[in-house]
């Protein structure tokens, strides 16, 4: 995925899970949209994005710019 950190056996970046939280969907929508994750997945995804924040940041601007 171009270098973006990714949920473990899967194409599925966190800035994307990040984004999707941002716009207000629970882990439950989340996990309802992306069925192939776990909550222990998104766990992991919110410990990653909280300790990288302006790496997740700058993966969001770069998507909504392209």
């Amino acid at each position: 995925m171009g270098g973006d950190a990714c949920i473990a056996g899967t194409r599925i970046p966190v800035w994307d899970l990040v984004e999707y939280r941002r716009m207000g969907a629970s882990d439950l929508k989340i996990l309802e949209a992306y069925p192939q994750l776990t909550a222990k997945d998104l766990y992991h995804a919110w410990v990653y994005a909280d300790a990288f924040s302006a790496e997740m940041n700058a993966a969001i601007e770069a998507n909504e710019a392209a």
